[in-house]
């Protein structure tokens, strides 16, 4: 999949250090796949939770952090929303980011 704003994670990373080796992680991993569906990028990731959009909501780092991201499967393009901690999720609502 080709993600889109690749500059939200690094901006993320950059005010803080610690998240930038799971975060890119889970770009090289979602950069390589081809999913057709929710449930086929379920396998793949199986702590993603689906909310209304299209939108995913992938728990890094043994949820230390998460990513609200928008899809499109049939162009295989992910847009990245929201990257934060857990703490910073919670203040946010995801389907409408």
């Amino acid at each position: 999949m080709r993600v889109i704003a690749k500059k939200t994670l690094k901006e993320y990373f950059e005010k803080n250090a610690e998240s930038k080796p799971p975060l890119l992680i889970w770009y090289k991993e979602v950069n390589i796949g081809k999913w057709k569906n929710h449930n086929e990028m379920k396998e793949s990731f199986s702590s993603l939770s689906i909310i209304p959009d299209e939108r995913i909501v992938f728990n890094i780092k043994g949820n230390k952090y998460r990513i609200v991201a928008k899809v499109n499967y049939d162009y295989q393009i992910i847009w990245i929303r929201f990257v934060g901690t857990h703490a910073e999720y919670d203040k946010i609502d995801a389907t409408k980011i």
